[in-house]
C-alpha cells in the first residue's frame, strides 16, 4: 500500500511539474495566435475604413453636384424672374405678386 501511495505521488508531482512546464508554452503560443490574428483583425478594419472613406468622399462630391445643379435651377429662375418682371414694368400692369 505504501509503494503504491508513493507511485501515486510520484506521479502527481511529475503531472504537477509538467503542468508547469507546459502553462508557460500554451501561453506563449496563445499570445502569438492572438496577436497574429489581432494583426489580421487591425489590417481588414483598416482596409474597411478605408473603403468607407472612399464611399464617403465619392456620396460627399456626389450631394455636391446636387447642390450645385440647384443652385444653377434657382439662378435660372431668378433670371426668368427678372425678365418677367421687367416685361409687367414695360407694358404697365401691375406685378401679379401684389409687389
Amino acid at each position: 500500500m505504501e509503494i503504491l501511495l508513493a507511485i501515486i505521488g510520484a506521479l502527481g508531482a511529475i503531472g504537477a511539474a509538467a503542468v508547469a512546464a507546459l502553462i508557460p508554452l500554451i501561453t506563449r503560443r496563445t499570445r502569438g495566435a492572438v496577436q497574429a490574428e489581432g494583426a489580421v483583425t487591425r489590417e481588414a478594419m483598416t482596409e474597411a475604413v478605408t473603403a468607407l472613406g472612399s464611399r464617403l468622399d465619392s456620396r460627399i462630391d456626389d450631394v455636391r453636384d446636387d447642390i450645385d445643379d440647384v443652385r444653377e435651377s434657382v439662378t435660372h429662375v431668378r433670371e426668368w424672374q427678372a425678365g418677367h418682371d421687367a416685361e409687367h414694368l414695360l407694358i404697365g400692369r401691375p406685378d401679379p405678386r401684389g409687389e
